[in-house]
């Protein structure tokens, strides 16, 4: 019995964190317009997707980290970021002046109710997956410093 319950615990630990389909779940742009994550990600370049937050200082050293190479990682691989904020109604309002002050030059999408969220399985933020042929090929929660360094890698490698 503690085998079958230990089985059915790891299958399902497995399934949701082997997904690999981008999941059908729209979003917000800033100014209000819905868009469908999948056909904002179906691309023929490598599309990054970083969950994160305005409270979440991690979130927001790993995308400041990223916006420091950007330019180059685009001119090299081609590939583009998409910054889904998971801010809820209470903080959501902070979005659009922490984009200003950063000078951040990503795609900034709202999930202010976490269904894209809970549809990958995450439970912290940061997390960011790594999109080709619309399918997740790496998905990496947290942040520290450097890491951003092993994700361009994974990315130079996934461009050849």
């Amino acid at each position: 019995m503690k085998k079958s319950i230990l089985l059915f615990s790891l299958l399902l630990v497995f399934n949701t964190y082997a997904q690999d389909n981008i999941p059908n779940i729209d979003v917000k742009t800033l100014d209000g317009k819905t868009l469908n994550i999948q056909e904002v990600t179906n691309k023929d370049n490598i599309v990054i997707v970083s969950l994160w937050a305005t409270w979440c200082v991690p979130c927001i050293k790993e995308l400041d980290a990223i916006s420091d190479v950007y330019d180059e990682w685009q001119e090299e691989t081609g590939v583009e970021l998409i910054a889904v904020s998971v801010d809820d109604s209470r903080t959501v309002k902070r979005v659009k002046t922490l984009i200003n002050g950063k000078g951040w030059d990503y795609q900034v999408l709202l999930d202010t109710n976490n269904d894209l969220k809970r549809a990958l399985g995450a439970s912290t933020v940061p997390l960011t997956i790594v999109i080709k042929n619309n399918k997740i090929v790496l998905r990496h929660s947290g942040y520290s410093p450097g890491s951003e360094d092993e994700l361009y890698e994974k990315i130079k490698e996934l461009s050849l």
